[in-house]
């Protein structure tokens, strides 16, 4: 029973390690896609208008702006930067978000001219794509500072040769600060054309300064029924996808840059993007995915740019189809409960790593009673250790196929009935606690609210590793402690193996999210405080006299006379 103890915990360990390897893979570096300014290889061609194209327009701006120059929107919880050439987007800052003690932008800075800016227009012919990205748009205020309220802000273009093209941004609608309405119109003499908009390279800074592991950004839709996760190696051999979307666009493990065309249909073609990281000695590249949205005439969609976090994105989608851009993996039955559990007991700790610590006290104390069973059961496993190997050394000299083995096992469980043993009971509260650790994991990866949330001392970030490493050693001596309290019954090679496991647990937790560390170390105290209590309660380990072996008939001893 000890050895399949030990092979279930080294199984799960396996499991474990292969479950951190997919959550946080190492930044694996795309490959570059150059972008001329006029057709940006991320753009969809959209679908083809019967109106001849035009020459290329050079007339003069019938309406339009001077000079190009910023026009600023604020908001509670954004600053975004347009410039009226092109009507594009500089900057997108999340102000309730850092990233390195300043307001995160999910536009990606230092990126050549070359690669359009989000919400740029294009159309079915280069030449008017390349007027439409160049064009000093006429904006309706010079600047909108809205609260909380909504607001609209337009932009307008036509020339002598006929090119019409308009834009307008709704902001707040509906009470939802991350999601901007635009509707996007391009016509010539009158003649409607097919509209693209462009996100161009996203999400944010693209790498990690401090070179910590991260999952790089890729592509995400809800298509046919199920979200998609679409990395590089899948964008090349599959770029562009039409049909009904609930979204699509561009995700990294905290925020989302997505269209939400809801039942209506569209096309969208991602395109991964490398770019060398500006004066980095190192040589490091920055990773990034563009994606382009078109339809076929006048646009008129919804986009999200903002966090992952599961309260705003089901406030946008009470169907909560938009929900599962967080990515909690196969484990998100488990994850959601834990983590608006844990976002409740923050409520009333202000910090969440005692919220962490909290809850993993609620769920020992839910586990008490299969702890105490098990701690028991592997009390009376100890005792009758003797018999039990004085049955197998019987049985010893038969392969595992004879016939004759079965009786062993026949015998075995003969003497587990009689004791009231049962053999399986010591592993069931180490299979109801690996759920919900890789729930941990999951939530610790994946939820924005841990995202840069302090709890003591030198712990800043819970979502990430400790940077002294002093937890994960008090962990492992934690192992150390429990399991010297523990009743065993294996032999010393396998209790030799069993004190590998906390080393085992410590390569592995080394850099896993600190807060995950912290669930471990106080389950690990509350166990041993359990341990406590039972021995007191049941007293000391027995130490039985070793059962007399028998001796087999027709021996030598059998025939010795006194």
């Amino acid at each position: 029973m000890e050895k399949r103890v030990f092979l279930a915990i080294l199984l799960s360990f396996v499991v474990l390690a292969g479950y951190q390897a997919f959550f946080a893979p190492p930044p694996a570096p795309a490959p570059v896609v150059t972008l001329p300014p006029q057709a940006p290889s991320a753009s969809p061609a959209p679908v083809e208008s019967t109106t001849p194209a035009p020459p290329p327009p050079s007339a003069v701006a019938l309406v339009g702006d001077t000079v190009a120059r910023d026009i600023v929107v604020e908001t509670d919880v954004l600053h975004i930067v347009f410039s009226t050439s092109g009507a594009t987007v500089k900057s997108w800052q999340l102000k309730r978000y850092l990233d390195y003690g300043e307001a995160l932008d999910l536009v990606p800075h230092d990126v050549p001219d070359s690669f359009p800016r989000p919400f740029t227009m294009a159309t079915n012919d280069p030449a008017l794509s390349k007027t439409l990205a160049t064009a000093l748009f006429k904006p309706s205020a010079d600047k909108l500072t809205l609260g909380s309220a909504p607001g609209t802000l337009t932009f307008e273009y036509r020339d002598a040769s006929g090119l019409t093209a308009s834009k307008r941004f709704y902001f707040q609608q509906e009470g939802k600060p991350y999601v901007v309405k635009v509707e996007a119109a391009v016509d010539v003499a009158g003649a409607s054309r097919p509209v693209t908009l462009l996100s161009g390279a996203a999400l944010g800074l693209g790498y990690t300064p401090d070179g910590s592991r991260t999952v790089p950004a890729r592509g995400i839709q809800f298509h046919d029924g199920s979200v998609q996760r679409l990395a590089t190696s899948a964008l090349q051999k599959q770029s562009r996808y039409e049909g009904e979307m609930k979204f699509a666009g561009v995700e990294d493990p905290y925020f989302l840059n997505a269209a939400l065309p809801g039942t209506e249909k569209i096309a969208v073609e991602y395109s991964p993007i490398s770019l060398p990281v500006k004066d980095d000695p190192k040589g490091r590249t920055r990773s990034f995915v563009a994606y382009a949205v078109s339809v076929p005439g006048p646009l008129s969609l919804q986009f999200f740019l903002g966090p992952k976090d599961f309260d705003i994105l089901r406030s946008v989608d009470p169907r909560l189809e938009l929900v599962r851009a967080i990515d909690f993996g196969i484990f998100s039955w488990l994850v959601v409960p834990l983590l608006q559990a844990l976002k409740w007991i923050n409520q009333y700790t202000g910090n969440y790593g005692w919220s962490i610590v909290a809850l993993t006290v609620f769920i020992n104390l839910v586990i008490f009673p299969l702890r105490h069973r098990s701690m028991v059961s592997m009390r009376k496993m100890q005792a009758i250790q003797p018999e039990m190997k004085a049955i197998q050394d019987r049985f010893a000299k038969y392969k595992l196929t004879d016939p004759e083995r079965q009786k062993m096992n026949t015998e075995m469980m003969a003497l587990y009935k009689q004791k009231g043993v049962n053999p399986a009971s010591g592993c069931v509260p180490m299979l109801l606690t690996l759920p919900v650790l890789f729930a941990f994991y999951a939530m610790l990866s994946a939820a924005i609210e841990l995202r840069g949330a302090p709890f003591m001392g030198w712990i800043h970030d819970l979502s990430r590793h400790d940077p002294y490493y002093v937890t994960p050693f008090l962990m492992a001596g934690t192992m150390l402690w429990q399991q010297w309290m523990m009743p065993s019954t294996a032999d010393p090679i396998q209790k030799r193996m069993f004190m590998l496991m906390p080393v085992i647990f410590l390569v592995s937790f080394l850099w896993a999210p600190s807060g995950l560390v912290i669930y471990w170390l106080v389950s690990n105290l509350l166990a041993i405080a359990q341990q406590a209590l039972t021995n007191r309660l049941i007293g000391a380990p027995v130490r039985p006299v070793p059962a007399p072996r028998r001796v087999a008939s027709g021996s030598n001893s059998g025939g010795r006379k006194s």
